[in-house]
């Protein structure tokens, strides 16, 4: 019991030290220390925004944060930084009792913290620049924690720029500027894929699309104009941002980025950043960049610069290296960019210094594995096993091998290549990416994975022929079976819309045929079946049954063979 009080009152002070906000040692990095835990990798729900998208030396600016009605926080650390920069600069005012101000740094008020863990909505406060600043721009940095296990660490909001009243206001957009981001430019105009492969480079989806002709290509070039000058074009149809970037292999992370995005107020504005993988980028200085020119009209988003900026990556920066060149769009919320929803990567690594049109890459064969597997699962040996059972029962009943029915081996023999190749399919992404994906897919291939386990499992603990609750396992076989039929057939829906770069979707279409052809023949199946209960003449029963069964298969194997070979080149 001594142990016990004595734990207690050494843990006590440091709960309470979080809980009322005196984070001191979390100046640095922003980041709670609770434990080994890791802040969370998506998203944050709650933002940072500023009333004003510039400052003056010694200027007030009020900083809000927000949270959705429904997902409130309970801590915070808020400190504003220079673009790039590690240190807080200012100081913070307050405006409400919810909130304390800390010392960082050795800087008095220079950060703002929560007084304790009720739940909380909103903050608001207010920020000074230092009277003697440099003017630099600047960025307001938040953690957030929801609970104990649940926080984000480092939300940023839109970078402010310094306002200069001694030269009659801020520097011109067409001067080079040291931002990370730039004012509302003047409207990109004349982004064509004339000239691609003669005088600049050209990469986009789909292949040779030109966006003066199409509002649906995703674009970008580069023309090496005096060098090290190259002036850079993109555009693309987005509800949120279009992004072009250089990295040294064909997976994100450690990527110089462009990102031309809709700010909260539906402007577009330019952005240079660093992509660290699957978290959101880290916003750099824009550096040595003019000429920007932004617009976005009938949700197609373009931009276009010129930049003198080395291209700089983790390993290694030059503006004479080859890199392999990504782009990307997708959705943002109050100016923030979220998860891409759609990305492409060049085969080769491309020097901009020569022009040239880019081959899109392919997708990585353990990927178009997986896609295969899953296919030959579900579109073959699942449904075959399936329709054994059902159909091909009554038709082999007399016939038993190694003392079993013939019908129940073939059964059990498909279907447990089906779920052998489930499972490598499952796996196979996994290995790859390292990481969990965006979307529908991968969640309804989990159901689909969790489901075929489950199935033999059952079947392996089922009672016998003659039990009276023998119904309820070939019930629940049965409805089990559909299941996973069905949430394969979504998830295979679900891969195909995401590999099939076709313009008229040819491979979401064969899918479609493959679904119409096999509700076809269930229904014949079951009308025979029906038919056969009332016939007198067993024998063409029989051959009619596997004459259909055979037809099944020779449909579902067209239909797979059609699939493989749009996977294999897509």
């Amino acid at each position: 019991m001594d142990y016990i009080v004595l734990l207690l009152g050494c843990v006590a002070p440091v709960v309470r030290c979080y809980g009322s906000g005196k984070v001191t040692d979390s100046c640095d990095d922003l980041r709670p220390r609770h434990a080994a835990l890791s802040p969370q990798t998506d998203p944050a729900p709650f933002t940072v925004a500023a009333d004003r998208s510039g400052y003056r030396l010694g200027e007030e600016v009020k900083v809000q944060l927000q949270a959705p009605g429904s997902t409130p926080f309970m801590g915070f650390l808020l400190q504003a930084r220079e673009v790039g920069g590690q240190s807080p600069v200012g100081s913070f005012a307050l405006t409400a009792g919810a909130a304390q101000l800390l010392a960082c740094g050795l800087r008095p008020n220079s950060a703002v913290s929560h007084r304790s863990e009720s739940a909380k909505t909103s903050i608001r406060v207010s920020w000074r620049s230092d009277a003697s600043g440099d003017g630099k721009p600047i960025q307001f940095h938040a953690s957030f924690v929801q609970n104990y296990r649940t926080f984000w660490v480092d939300v940023t909001s839109r970078s402010l720029g310094f306002i200069n009243d001694s030269t009659g206001g801020s520097a011109s957009p067409t001067a080079p500027t040291h931002t990370s981001e730039l004012p509302p430019a003047q409207p990109a105009e004349g982004i064509s894929g004339a000239d691609c492969g003669v005088t600049k480079v050209c990469f986009s989806q789909p292949p040779s699309c030109d966006p003066a002709v199409s509002g649906d290509c995703y674009f970008m070039s580069a023309v090496a104009t005096s060098p090290p000058a190259v002036r850079y074009e993109m555009t693309g149809p987005s509800d949120g941002y279009i992004s072009f970037g250089f990295s040294d292999d064909r997976t994100m992370g450690n990527d110089d980025l462009y990102i031309c995005g809709i700010d909260g107020g539906g402007r577009v504005r330019l952005q240079h950043a660093f992509s660290t993988g699957r978290t959101a980028p880290r916003a750099l200085t824009l550096g040595n960049v003019s000429g920007v020119r932004a617009s976005v009209r009938d949700s197609v988003i373009s931009c276009s610069f010129t930049s003198t900026n080395a291209i700089s990556t983790q390993r290694r920066s030059g503006a004479d290296k080859a890199y392999h060149l990504m782009f990307a769009h997708g959705p943002s919320r109050n100016g923030q960019i979220q998860f891409h929803a759609g990305s492409f990567v060049s085969s080769d690594k491309i020097d901009i210094s020569r022009p040239q049109s880019v081959a899109k890459a392919g997708w990585p064969r353990v990927l178009k594995a997986h896609g295969a597997l899953m296919l030959a699962a579900w579109t073959a040996t699942g449904s075959l096993g399936m329709v054994t059972a059902r159909y091909l029962r009554g038709a082999t009943e007399a016939r038993s091998l190694w003392g079993k029915d013939v019908w129940f081996l073939a059964h059990a023999a498909v279907m447990s290549v089906a779920t052998a190749a489930t499972v490598v399919a499952f796996v196979l992404p996994f290995c790859y990416v390292k990481a969990w994906s965006e979307g529908a897919h991968p969640v309804l291939g989990c159901l689909v994975m969790i489901l075929t386990l489950v199935q033999p499992i059952v079947a392996l603990l089922r009672c016998g022929p003659q039990h009276p609750l023998r119904f309820l396992f070939n019930w629940s076989h049965a409805l089990n079976a559909l299941a996973i039929k069905a949430l394969a057939v979504a998830a295979i829906f679900t891969g195909l819309k995401m590999i099939d770069s076709t313009p008229d979707q040819w491979l979401m279409k064969t899918m479609g045929g493959f679904v119409g052809w096999e509700a076809l023949l269930y229904v014949l199946l079951e009308a025979h079946s029906k038919w056969k209960g009332s016939s007198t003449d067993p024998g063409s029963k029989t051959i009619t049954i596997v004459l259909l069964v055979a037809l099944f298969c020779l449909g579902n194997c067209t239909f797979l063979v059609a699939l493989l070979v749009g996977i294999g080149k897509s």
